[in-house]
């Protein structure tokens, strides 16, 4: 049976230039789209920008402008434009203003239509102009739609209706029999609370008086069709247009924010059903990425991130690389020029980019530039090599790409171990130590050549010029399975760029390099728990406190969404906490005794209103509990009874 794979990312809304949450998706699902294509998968990739609708019209009169110059503009010159910089490797860019998309919406309104499903009716309703559909006093928060900048109005108009009501049973019960269906699981979850209650019909259609900028229905020029219901059928739109529906669609995997949840995991299903159409394989949800700080960007905040400047001043793979390692789909992520930093200095130039300078130069020196034959594939560090793909392919598919960089990383730094370890400059100096200096070389080469692959869905140009500097060519996930592929008796070039220069501190960090050479040598952040003295009156290291002093520590559950070892500090790990109606990051001391992947799902104590410090270089915005026995080992401090994130301890 051969291997096929439909990815999709969410069209953007070509209403305003595109920001990093856009860029997010697109590298989310280029990743998702690279390593498929790499394990052998025949990969289809598609994105483009959703046109129609109020709010265009609105911008569009707004800018002096007709809407066709306004999206043209937009889609063409603001975000196909940005994409093709940041290498994101579509295979398809749709636009809904393109006669294929129109021509297949208004197919399909006739099938639902003419099977009894769309329905003339007049309603009355608040309606969210930001977007674009009516919405219920349930969904507003202070009254105000999330995401939107202005309450709903109230609407009263007669349009053309889907019965999405009639099918939200089969929705509920396919939901729970096909849990993978939304991932990860929180958004599953959030959809099935919606199921769990009416859910209404759809409004379709609006009145082409109020709204003539649209796809018009069908059977009634009066009216065209509104925006969901047309944006959401580019995804089978482009596949029948470009007569790849077979054997694409069936496979489908869609990649979305989590704020338009609603209209894909609900919307979009009971739309494919009614016009007897497969339903995707799965929805891939996203959180947000935020400031630094935690809070939402936004222009007027000064926190938004520029993605071309971020293009500009770190490249393709540095950001590539940044926004896949250190977020998480279950939470929103921070991020900021601090995070690349970070990743491009100890990952890529340290780790990585400083074992291929190391081996290029030994090559050359000790072998006179050429690879030498093949070493043993029956060592501890070749084994682990043709091992790997095992372990990250899983780790993709299960959609925890920071963890699947992780898996390639450390056996990128157990390979300078390996260098270091066997010390090549030494055996050079015994010519009766010869084939083992060949072999040391040629393992690290081999090393590199599996872990480049690996790396490649992340690091797409930097992969290639890494083997390129090794004298090596292309190579699939497959090959990384078997060992002594780079050929004997390759020369490499003499020269070769170094593969990631490493950077000065980012500018908000500049600042406090004087309070993080501090902070290296700081003791574990976590809290300590004193044990009880024998005697049986415990001992009091810092003397009793006032019940005031304890009251203004604020305490609260916490959920561990994500947790990763800390770039630069083997002591310390870097956990992303659900606290509620929030998510923030904590750095602490507990890697002695426990692996990220203990940590994911616990519920733990947070010390809630601690000042925030840095840590090695990584802010952390809180402290968790833990005690300490008498030999010094650490367990974190964990409720005895199931009590939600964000819950008070006292």
């Amino acid at each position: 049976m051969s291997k096929v794979f439909y990815v999709t990312t969410a069209i953007d809304y070509a209403n305003a230039t595109p920001h990093i949450g856009h860029v997010y998706e697109k590298i989310l699902a280029d990743f998702l789209a690279r390593w498929h294509r790499l394990d052998g998968y025949q990969t289809y990739f598609l994105t483009g920008t959703d046109e129609h609708g109020e709010k265009i019209a609105r911008a569009a009169a707004k800018a002096g402008k007709s809407p066709k110059e306004f999206v043209d503009e937009l889609s063409e010159g603001a975000f196909r434009a940005l994409y093709d910089r940041l290498g994101i490797s579509y295979d398809d860019f749709i636009r809904t203003t393109q006669e294929r998309h129109k021509r297949y919406v208004q197919q399909v309104l006739q099938k639902v239509y003419d099977a009894g499903d769309i329905y003339y009716a007049e309603y009355e309703g608040l309606y969210s102009v930001g977007s674009e559909r009516f919405v219920t006093e349930k969904e507003l928060v202070d009254g105000i739609f999330p995401g939107d900048s202005e309450p709903p109005v109230l609407r009263r108009e007669a349009n053309y209706f889907f019965r999405m009501e009639k099918y939200r049973p089969w929705l509920l019960e396919h939901l729970q029999n096909n849990p993978d269906f939304i991932q990860p699981t929180g958004y599953r979850n959030e959809v099935l609370e919606m199921l769990k209650e009416p859910i209404g019909d759809l409004s379709i259609s609006r009145p082409k008086e109020r709204v003539p900028w649209g796809i018009p229905i069908p059977w009634d020029e009066n009216h065209v069709t509104y925006v969901w219901f047309d944006a959401l059928l580019n995804y089978v739109s482009a596949l029948v247009a470009e007569g790849r529906y077979e054997p694409f669609w069936k496979h489908a995997w869609h990649v979305i924010g989590k704020d338009i949840l609603k209209p894909h995991a609900v919307f979009w299903p009971t739309m494919l059903k009614a016009a007897g159409l497969p339903l995707y394989e799965k929805l891939v949800v996203h959180g947000h990425i935020l400031a630094l700080d935690g809070r939402k960007m936004g222009k007027s905040l000064g926190n938004a991130i520029d993605p071309a400047e971020m293009l500009e001043k770190y490249g393709i793979d540095a950001l590539h690389y940044a926004l896949l390692r250190d977020t998480t789909l279950a939470a929103d992520s921070p991020f900021g020029e601090p995070v690349i930093v970070s990743r491009l200095n100890s990952d890529l130039a340290n780790d990585l980019g400083n074992l291929l300078s190391r081996v290029r130069t030994m090559l050359l020196k000790y072998c006179g530039g050429v690879l030498p034959q093949p070493s043993p594939g029956d060592s501890p560090i070749a084994r682990e090599g043709v091992s790997l793909a095992a372990r990250v392919r899983p780790l993709v598919r299960e959609l925890r790409f920071n963890l699947a960089l992780e898996e390639v990383l450390q056996y990128v730094r157990n390979l300078n171990k390996y260098v270091n370890d066997h010390k090549p400059w030494e055996l050079a100096r015994d010519e009766a130590k010869r084939k083992t200096l060949e072999d040391v070389l040629y393992t690290v080469v081999e090393g590199l050549r599996i872990a480049s692959v690996l790396l490649e869905a992340a690091i797409p140009n930097k992969a290639k010029e890494l083997r390129r500097a090794l004298g090596l060519g292309d190579y699939g996930v497959a090959d990384t399975e078997v060992w002594g592929l780079s050929p004997a008796g390759t020369r490499i070039p003499e020269e070769a760029p170094i593969l990631f220069p490493k950077l000065e501190a980012a500018p908000q960090d500049a600042g406090r390099k004087a309070q993080n050479a501090k902070d290296k040598s700081a003791a574990r952040p976590e809290l300590s728990v004193q044990p009880q003295a024998a005697s049986g009156d415990p001992k009091l290291a810092n003397g009793p406190i006032s019940i005031e002093d304890f009251a203004r520590i604020e305490l609260r559950v916490a959920e561990v969404v994500a947790c990763e070892k800390h770039p630069q500090a083997d002591k310390l790990l870097i956990l992303r906490l659900n606290v509620g109606d929030h998510t923030r990051q904590v750095v602490s001391g507990i890697a002695q005794w426990y692996k990220p992947e203990d940590l994911i799902g616990r519920k733990l104590i947070l010390v809630a209103n601690l000042k925030p410090a840095k840590l090695r270089g990584v802010e952390s915005q809180g402290m968790i509990l833990a005690g300490e026995d008498e030999a010094g080992n650490v367990v974190v401090v964990t409720p005895e009874k199931d009590l939600p994130p964000g819950a008070r301890v006292r």
